[in-house]
């Protein structure tokens, strides 16, 4: 019997080509960009005073396990370099903005000489101006040319929403050089009948990587005149584009370097990333060029206030008896609740979209009862909604109707939202970058803030709570990049082919992997060589082979079943378990039971309904080892890195009360099973080594099963991922290794290298995992430890003491492999974090 846990994303496998990724890890860290002035009305209260009053209640105290205090830091003024326009320094003064920074004017003086740079530096440090200035004054001296167009610039953001606030902002900053600067942006979201004039008229185009995979390179003929012209190309909040992310996008960058070629363009490449050890490698990695960096942040910065909070034990038992403290959904409601009737305006981040839409419905009933028109001034924000929904909730906010939002992971670089005073975080989001990056957002406008860390029940978070040295002492995570993977490569090249021949002279740009993939491509009849290069053969466009985010399928519509109204989507890999037949779907604080999932035409119609439960599903996974590229002894066991198939299938769901989590049955479900080709690290154990630990055959499948668990747990503070990027297997008998093994894979096609960092950081991994089981104060195992919430086999069985034992043995003999470069270790004031929306 395997017991598994999978990831978020099972994605069908491309088909059977060779994977060899290469990795490369570099730190990553925090990201801002607007200095807006806060907005008036009344004396901010002071961080500290707001955390004291949210821990005058009965009991509350108690909660706080650590409070970590940033004091200020004073800016340093330069001067901007003298071949920025006159005219773009009036309009930055008219701003309110006197005088550079002295990171903004060395990045100025980069870009104007014609060097690619990452501007690498904390919250709120000017990052957008550091490279506006420079472009903005470029575009001037291209409007006074005589080619027609002008100079263009383009802007790439990770959401749409990040690239709607630059338009924004770039629209105030150029208004006074009248219409010379034309921003404009260009995404899914844009009308059919504006995309022509962007086309031919504008010469600052902000889109995202997702348009231009889908829309602009396939039709870059149409983008003639603007490719002809581009001199600077930015690229904002680069350190999101990580795992299989990242090297789609690394990939989409190399085709329009290509294509620009074509046009006789060599655009400069200006990055914005978060603070970091090595922006620069990670900014060559992602561009293929290499990139100068600017990371000694000179801005000022207020005072923070950070508290690590862990809700308390409650009366109740889980699965198998365990203690269940109180959920941090209801903790974060209660404290987004507390926050807004004392003014303090907050933003509420949440994992998933059902927590930011129940975090909203509880705060806003309980709002209702203090004062009525409290309640209208909390709502959820989250990926899904429509774009008109969206742009609505963010000029709220923004503007400050809107006291209180509990919000995805899509608001998490969306929008200058200048003037918040806190931040509350609904378990820890998987990286130290993402934990920086949200608590960011409050205090942009240099006022003091507060941010609290809300530990969900979970290893993870129980174990950070209590060592607070592992988020504010450590620097982030190291930055997983593969552009080699070849289910990433493959379908670039095909794309590229389509867009314009490949030649000889191309496959330097797109990688060493690229020779070995091209035969295969052409086996399959996806290309075709002559004497030219190789040409795309179908009539599809090839640009539909792949989903660059790496979520595969078209989006399953949500369909109100009784109006046919589109309420909003899903991703494809994600609807088995998250629009099955009877499961509960919140939207706009309503709720819906799904009546019929049709996988056929990727629909889901529902009918509102008001259920005293919540619905998760369940699921049963296998996994076979396809080829092992690296294996080092662990004793008389081993350890290995390889490729592996992961065959999961959505069997049932549970039905559990809200609030207290407490299951009330589980229903059957017929679904088709899903594949997945990926990477996985594993470890086998021996008999010896067994008896060495006194697990015994009826311990062994709950010791394997529990430290599996508590390693993907622990994985995140090891790798640039989070539980749901990955999934594991634990299985006494493995009919491949023919011994106890378990297994840790990525949930992404070809694999995202978070498994190989896995293997190369094995021995703190795997320490990290035995100290969070072993100093759990719970008996036989609970949430906090080893159980998990997206276990398919519902934590049956586990074994606390027995897993221990067994990672004890492991660890005495444990092997240290050759690790990639890693962080320095100095600590970092301020990090950065992850995309959401798609075009």
């Amino acid at each position: 019997m395997a017991f598994n846990h999978l990831p978020a994303a099972m994605h069908d496998a491309l088909g059977p080509l060779s994977v060899t990724p290469v990795t490369h890890s570099v730190p990553m860290a925090m990201n801002h960009r607007s200095r807006r002035p806060a907005e008036s009305g009344g004396t901010r209260p002071a961080p500290g005073t707001v955390l004291d009053r949210l821990t005058a209640g009965a009991g509350r105290a108690a909660r706080i396990t650590h409070t970590e205090h940033l004091p200020p830091r004073p800016g340093r003024h330069a001067v901007w370099p003298h071949r920025i326009r006159a005219e773009v320094i009036n309009a930055i003064q008219q701003a309110g903005i006197e005088h550079p920074w002295a990171h903004q004017a060395t990045a100025a003086e980069h870009a104007l000489d014609g060097e690619s740079v990452v501007i690498a530096t904390g919250t709120a440090s000017g990052k957008s101006l550091a490279y506006l200035a420079p472009v903005l004054s470029t575009l001037l001296d291209g409007s006074e040319a005589a080619n027609g167009r002008g100079t263009t610039a383009l802007y790439l953001a990770p959401t749409k929403a990040l690239a709607a606030d630059q338009r924004r902002a770039v629209k105030e900053l150029a208004a006074p050089l009248g219409n010379r600067v034309r921003p404009a942006v260009y995404d899914g979201d844009t009308p059919v009948e504006e995309r022509e004039w962007v086309r031919q008229y504008a010469n600052y185009v902000l889109t995202n990587p997702d348009m231009l995979h889908r829309g602009i390179l396939p039709s870059h003929p149409r983008w003639a005149s603007f490719l002809r012209s581009l001199r600077y190309i930015v690229i904002d909040e680069c350190h999101t584009y990580r795992g299989v992310f990242g090297s789609h996008v690394a990939q989409v960058l190399r085709r329009l370097r290509r294509v620009c070629a074509r046009y006789g363009a060599d655009p400069v490449f200006l990055l914005a990333s978060a603070t970091s050890a090595e922006p620069a490698v990670a900014a060559g990695r992602l561009t293929g060029l290499p990139v100068t960096e600017v990371s000694d942040d000179a801005s000022p910065r207020g005072e923070l206030v950070f508290a690590l909070w862990e809700p308390p034990l409650t009366e109740l038992h889980g699965e198998k008896g365990a203690p269940v403290r109180r959920t941090a959904t209801a903790e974060t409601a209660d404290l987004l609740t507390d926050l807004t009737v004392q003014g303090v305006r907050t933003v509420a981040f949440v994992r998933s979209r059902r927590g930011a839409e129940l975090i909203s419905v509880i705060a806003q009933e309980r709002l209702a009862e203090v004062d009525r028109s409290l309640a209208r001034r909390v709502a959820a924000y989250r990926g899904g909604y429509l774009p008109e929904e969206r742009r609505a909730l963010e000029r709220a906010l923004h503007s400050g109707e809107l006291l209180g939002l509990a919000a995805t992971t899509a608001l998490e670089l969306g929008v200058d939202v200048s003037g918040l005073d806190a931040v509350v975080i609904a378990g820890y989001p998987g990286t130290r970058a993402s934990l920086w990056q949200q608590a960011g957002r409050a205090g942009r406008s240099g006022q003091g803030a507060l941010a609290v860390l809300v530990a969900r029940d979970d290893p993870l978070d129980t174990f950070l709570v209590h060592h607070p040295e592992a988020l504010f002492q450590q620097p982030v995570e190291s930055t997983v990049l593969d552009p080699d993977n070849p289910y990433v490569l493959a379908p670039h090249l095909c794309a590229a082919a389509a867009e314009l021949p490949l030649t000889e002279q191309d496959l330097e740009l797109f990688g060493p992997a690229v020779a070995e993939l091209l035969p295969q491509l052409e086996s399959a009849g996806l290309l075709r060589r002559r004497t030219a290069g190789w040409y795309w053969t179908r009539r599809e466009r090839a640009a539909d082979l792949t989903d660059i985010r790496g979520e595969g399928g078209r989006p399953v519509q949500i369909v109100e079943a009784a109006t046919g109204r589109l309420l909003g989507t899903v991703d494809e890999p994600a609807a088995h378990a998250a629009v099955h037949d009877g499961a509960v779907h919140l939207h706009q604080g309503r709720t819906y039971l799904v009546k019929q999932l049709d996988l056929e035409d990727s629909v889901a119609l529902v009918e509102e309904a008001n259920p005293p439960y919540s619905t998760t599903a369940r699921d049963t996974t296998s996994i076979s080892v396809l080829d092992t590229d690296t294996e080092i002894p662990w004793g008389a066991g081993r350890l290995c890195y390889g490729s592996v198939e992961v065959t999961n299938q959505v069997v049932s769901f549970l039905r559990r009360k809200l609030i207290t989590g407490e299951v009330l049955g589980e229903t059957k479900l017929d679904l088709p099973p899903r594949t997945l080709r990926t990477r996985a690290v594993w470890w086998t154990v021996t008999e010896d080594q067994l008896e060495a630990a006194r697990v015994n055959p009826e311990q062994l499948g709950g010791a394997l099963h529990a430290a599996e668990h508590a390693s993907i747990g622990m994985l995140p503070l090891f790798a640039t991922c989070d539980r749901w990027d990955i999934g594991g297997v634990s299985v006494p008998l493995h009919p491949d290794t023919l011994l106890p093994t378990v297994f840790v894979y990525d949930g992404q096609p070809g694999g995202a290298g978070f498994a190989e960092r896995a293997f190369h950081t094995a021995r703190e991994w795997l320490t990290a995992t035995r100290e969070a089981i072993a100093s759990c104060e719970c008996d036989a195992g609970c949430p906090s430890c080893i159980q998990s919430p997206k276990c398919g086999n519902g934590n049956d069985p586990l074994h606390k003491r027995a897993a221990v034992r067994l990672l004890t043995v492991l660890l005495r003999e444990a092997p240290v492999p050759a690790a990639p470069p890693a962080p320095p270790s100095d600590p970092p004031s301020d990090r950065s974090a992850d995309p959401a929306e798609r075009a």
